[in-house]
């Protein structure tokens, strides 16, 4: 049902891909220009199943967190308000990348441009360059609830708390490997905000005590 769900959705958007196009072109103030017959369709294809995707992903959350969370009974409320709470994760992600992080680094690339040097930036590749931003910035900003799904499953919150070193490498190996320059300035727009949400995981931890629910009892 899902993927029908995807398939009719991606098909009607079509119809409104080239609108979703302009959007994107006078967000990042890009012109954009096409190298093969079928860029321009593929383009406008992969904008449209994207934004399905986009559309749709608080059902994959539901179908994935229905998943995972089966053999730890994971079932009505808590799996409502877990899906609620990764779908607002993922489009304040993702929204905040499209609206903050990508007008800066496409700007701070294209500022190298010269007189002799001048940018022509092919469809095809502008879209697949920023679904793919979007999408993992949406998708990198659900630290938390696994954070707390950990938890809720026997991970003890201090786990997370001496590792805090180690989170710390990964946030900034994930920041210069996903964002759209390796400047400071544009690291620091996705490794701040995530090392935020790292640290909002201990404390839902700490104030619910949610790792203290899983353990056994001693005797």
């Amino acid at each position: 049902m899902l993927g029908l769900s995807l398939a009719g959705l991606t098909i009607g958007l079509f119809l409104l891909s080239a609108n979703l196009l302009q959007f994107m072109q006078d967000h990042l103030n890009e012109k954009l220009y096409f190298f093969s017959v079928a860029a321009p369709f593929l383009a406008h294809v992969q904008i449209s199943f994207f934004g399905a995707l986009y559309l749709l992903m608080p059902w994959i959350m539901y179908v994935v967190w229905k998943g995972i969370g089966l053999p730890f009974g994971l079932t009505g409320r808590k799996l409502f308000w877990l899906v609620l709470t990764t779908s607002i994760l993922f489009y304040a992600g993702s929204l905040f990348c499209f609206m903050v992080t990508l007008p800066y680094g496409v700007s701070f690339l294209l500022g190298f441009q010269s007189a002799e040097l001048k940018p022509v930036i092919s469809v095809d590749r502008f879209v697949s360059f920023v679904t793919l931003f979007i999408l993992a910035f949406g998708l990198i900003f659900e630290l938390p609830v696994f954070m707390i799904f950990s938890a809720g499953v026997g991970v003890s919150r201090k786990v997370f708390e001496k590792n805090r070193r180690y989170a710390i490498l990964i946030i900034v190996i994930l920041a210069s490997l996903l964002t759209p320059t390796p400047d400071v300035m544009n690291m620091a727009l996705m490794g701040g905000p995530l090392y935020l949400l790292y640290e909002a995981g201990i404390l839902v931890i700490r104030i619910f005590r949610l790792d203290e629910k899983k353990r056994p009892a001693q005797a």
